[in-house]
């Protein structure tokens, strides 16, 4: 007999190295939120007046937006995860694109360019390309029309505020929010190979730990002097324990929040989309009714929206009474001062609004009472570490990621912007306005921007759940003009 000789199975294929800076782990998990229903992409309009050309807007890129790494590369999964790499191929005539609004024969301008920006917030970015991309109609209404694409897994809302700020006339050229020279840039990239990249252990700790930051220590203070006996030689709150009890009450409230009310805005969106935007209202109107009422601003408009959405569902023959949905609200968790940095620095709490009461006065305290508990909570940093923490899973692994959004009906967000006129390529932008992007379950996008001295509304909507956005935006107005009156009404300070 021949004697049996023993194989040895091939070893496997060695994959490549790849070179390039690794995804932060709550960039991550906005890339895996991506779905044929919910595209993952911020969108912001601008309207802009004289007109530009396209040469124009092509050259300002390249001036200034490719400054910034981010608009310069791609996204390059890796085994450990996925990378930023520089886009060797970078194409300005595939980024920066020309568009001419399709027209039907009876609809207006305005109709055109919300259904080109419908159309657009359905349309993925190209994963081979960096993940933004800008439309320009050349002749719009007397000017331009400028539509930016920037997925989320980028930037957050107010990183893009310092984004769009320094490719604006007279913004700054370079800074810390730029590219930094080329020794720099070496010295500060992460080489992502086969065995340089950090332990998945490294990456769970920074998504837990990096987020307990000056937030976390206002909301512990608050919280603590709410809970503190006010008696001459109390024992102070220990604060390992206090810590362990909020963060306990806190988890428990996330990981039990109870399914919304049922109407017709609640269901699995499909891919189709609807866009709508409102004239604006006056800040300083705005202000003043908050301070009159004494509540601040942020109240003052989400129960605008509330009050909105209830009259949506009455005008459809719904009866909202007693019925209150949840909005997921970002909670900004980066200093003002790092406004500049990319990525996303941000938790999401759930806020229950009530749009089942029809009284303006009672719905602004209910809205007023919930964020305030929210404030003095650690909801909003537990939250950016659950995102965070199932950005380091594997795409199949994402339920976290999507069941952390499935019992709320809308995302809400409000961006405070420059408070004058920008001005682009020699033009006045006029106006601004951005969408936000849903996942999951959620069908409807709340978006309210403070620029030049105009609080605008914004509403991105699935099309089979919320058909008709316009509606509810043009209930919101009409809910703020009830407070503004009643401001009115009340008594004049005594002056001294």
């Amino acid at each position: 007999m021949k004697k049996r000789r023993d194989t040895v199975a091939p070893a496997p294929p060695r994959l490549p190295s790849l070179k390039g800076e690794r995804m932060a782990a709550m960039d991550a998990a906005w890339l895996r939120l991506e779905s044929p229903s919910s595209r993952m992409v911020i969108l912001s309009l601008w309207l802009l007046r004289p007109s530009i050309t396209l040469a124009q807007l092509r050259e300002r890129v390249r001036e200034r937006l490719l400054r910034h790494d981010r608009f310069r590369q791609r996204v390059v999964e890796s085994p450990d995860g996925p990378l930023w790499v520089e886009d060797d191929t970078l194409d300005l005539a595939q980024q920066v694109v020309a568009e001419t609004l399709p027209r039907k024969r009876t609809q207006g301008l305005e109709s055109a360019l919300k259904a080109r920006v419908a159309a657009l917030a359905a349309e993925p970015l190209d994963p081979d390309h960096p993940l933004w991309q800008m439309h320009l109609v050349e002749a719009y209404d007397g000017g331009s029309a400028l539509i930016v694409r920037v997925h989320h897994c980028i930037a957050d809302g107010l990183a893009l505020i310092a984004v769009i700020l320094s490719i604006t006339d007279g913004g700054p050229r370079s800074g810390r929010g730029a590219a930094a020279p080329a020794s720099a840039a070496a010295a500060a990239t992460t080489t992502a190979t086969a065995g340089t990249v950090s332990s998945p252990a490294d990456g769970w700790t920074d998504a837990f730990l990096k987020p307990i930051n000056d937030w976390t220590v206002r909301a512990l203070q608050q919280r603590a002097g709410q809970l503190r006996p006010s008696a001459k030689g109390a024992t102070p709150v220990d604060a390992a324990d206090f810590l362990s009890a909020q963060v306990a009450s806190d988890m428990a409230a996330l990981a039990c929040v109870e399914d919304d009310s049922p109407t017709r805005l609640k269901g699995r969106p499909g891919v189709s989309k609807r866009v709508a935007w409102s004239p604006g209202l006056p800040l300083d109107a705005v202000q003043a009714v908050s301070k009159s009422l004494g509540v601040s601003v942020n109240d003052l408009l989400m129960s605008c929206v509330a009050g909105a959405i209830g009259a949506y569902l009455r005008a459809h023959g719904d009866d909202p009474r007693g019925q209150e949905i949840r909005a997921m609200v970002p909670v900004n968790l980066r200093p003002m001062e790092e406004a500049w940095q990319l990525g996303n620095r941000f938790g999401v709490v759930p806020l229950v609004l009530p749009i089942g009461i029809s009284n303006p006065v009672q719905r602004l305290y209910a809205v007023h009472s919930r964020m305030r508990d929210l404030k003095s909570s650690l909801q909003p940093v537990l939250a950016f570490g659950l995102m965070a923490a199932a950005g380091l899973l594997k795409p199949e692994q994402q339920v976290l990621l999507n069941d952390f959004q499935r019992k709320a009906t809308a995302v809400m967000t409000n961006v405070p912007g420059p408070d004058r006129p920008l001005q682009f390529c020699g033009a006045t932008v006029e106006r601004v306005m951005f969408w936000v992007p849903q996942s999951g379950d959620v069908g409807v996008g709340v978006s309210l921007l403070t620029y030049a001295g105009q609080v605008q509304f914004g509403l991105l909507t699935d099309a089979g759940l919320c058909p008709d956005p316009q509606a509810i935006i043009d209930a919101f107005e009409p809910e703020f003009q009830q407070l503004l009156t009643l401001a009115l009404m009340l008594p004049w300070e005594a002056g001294g």
